[in-house]
């Protein structure tokens, strides 16, 4: 998934799916906390992508399931887009990322991360700079 897509949470708490990713999230995803550099913001996970983090999760043992990483699944919504492409957050997930209504859906190879637009744009601002591009560059092994 790459781009940024500008969006409005409506008055029900929902969020339209842009075109672009609607083929790439499919009929059913997840979405659940996130965090990018110190900002909080939200995790959009393909079907596929989620049954592997939860694998990988059960295979944990018990004491390395306490904690933080429990959280990224007890605080999960499974979302189903209804025929207008739309999808609820719940109250927890847009106060955990401070979502108000301007909304920056943006594409993170392959997953996904909702972003309250005021929020976004000062991790924007903060990470746009040719030092931080090119240690996040050579990072991926460019």
């Amino acid at each position: 998934m790459i781009g940024k897509y500008s969006a409005k949470l409506d008055d029900k708490g929902r969020l339209f799916v842009p075109a672009k990713l609607r083929q790439e999230l499919g009929e059913t995803f997840f979405v659940t906390l996130g965090v990018n550099c110190g900002h909080r913001c939200l995790t959009i996970y393909t079907a596929p992508e989620w049954q592997r983090l939860s694998d990988n999760f059960n295979a944990l043992s018990i004491s390395q399931r306490a904690g933080a990483t429990s959280l990224i699944f007890m605080n999960a919504a499974e979302c189903a887009p209804d025929k207008q492409f739309r999808f609820t957050l719940t109250q927890f997930l847009t106060q955990y990322a401070g979502i108000r209504r301007d909304v920056m859906i943006v594409g993170r190879a392959g997953q996904a991360e909702i972003w309250d637009a005021e929020e976004f744009a000062a991790f924007e601002a903060e990470n746009l700079s040719p030092e931080k591009l090119l240690a996040s560059l050579e990072a991926i092994g460019l």
